[in-house]
């Protein structure tokens, strides 16, 4: 408890440049989601929804997922695309791709939804192994294709990566999953935006694909204030939409606070 008080205290900081005298200033209104592996763009829907409704200019990344290098770009392309600064926000395996695409000059600001964020060197396979998630622990989980694309297991799909969303629903992504080749887990990373831009994180409490341990020591690292969602699964974006439009909304309203 003491540590989330300590970073919703540097949140609220950090939140208080866009206070008095400088609340007027607009927020950073380019917004740009990256997915990660396994799923596409369409689970950013409830946060997309809600984020356009504030008037924002929300874009998504449809990575195909063939290898790290391709994602990047693919992340990049749609960076070229906004009109000026802009809010870079990766869940899971995106926090690689913004960590390395968020150097870009039109990115401000970087926000990580139960995501990786590795430093340069290293990768999100290895950084993994140090903090073990549920997955990591059950046998069969992940599969791997005849040609090296790796998926989730449809029958534990609806446990691992979204048990706090309609069984339904669940189903459904497991059996609409996109396939992650298996170097996009062990790439390398080149560049790591964390560590100029401002960041900020959400911690999934229950997230049994990444350990929230891991989420921790990642957002520490980079000195990013972040909330922690109780309960809440890897798909936090999904099942709670309102709690990561908001840390994206409020981080949009700092940067703007503070841009010249």
């Amino acid at each position: 408890m003491s540590q989330f008080l300590l970073r919703a205290a540097a949140f609220t900081s950090l939140l208080a440049l866009a206070a008095p005298g400088a609340a007027q200033a607009e927020p950073i209104r380019n917004i740009v989601l990256v997915h990660g592996a396994w799923v596409d763009a369409s689970g950013w829907k409830p946060v997309y929804d809600l984020l356009t409704r504030k008037g924002f200019h929300v874009s998504m990344v449809q990575e195909p997922e063939t290898s790290f290098a391709d994602d990047v770009a693919a992340a990049r392309r749609v960076i070229d695309m906004q009109d000026g600064p802009t809010l870079l926000v990766g869940h899971s395996y995106g926090g690689s791709i913004i960590t390395q695409a968020g150097v870009d000059p039109k990115v401000a600001g970087l926000v990580y939804v139960a995501a990786h964020a590795p430093d340069v060197g290293e990768d999100e396979g290895e950084l993994g192994k140090k903090m073990p998630s549920v997955l990591a622990k059950t046998p069969g989980a992940v599969e791997v294709t005849a040609d090296g694309y790796t998926y989730l297991n449809p029958a534990l799909f609806p446990k691992l990566f979204a048990p706090d969303l309609p069984k339904a629903q669940a189903t459904f992504e497991a059996r609409s999953q996109v396939l992650a080749y298996k170097d996009v887990f062990s790439t390398p990373l080149t560049a790591a935006a964390w560590k100029t831009k401002p960041s900020w994180g959400v911690v999934a409490g229950n997230d049994q694909i990444i350990n929230p341990d891991l989420e921790r020591f990642y957002y520490e690292r980079a000195k990013a204030p972040f909330v922690v969602v109780p309960g809440a699964s890897h798909s936090v974006y999904e099942s709670h939409p309102d709690q990561v439009a908001a840390v994206i909304e409020k981080a949009a309203a700092a940067l703007g606070a503070t841009a010249k």
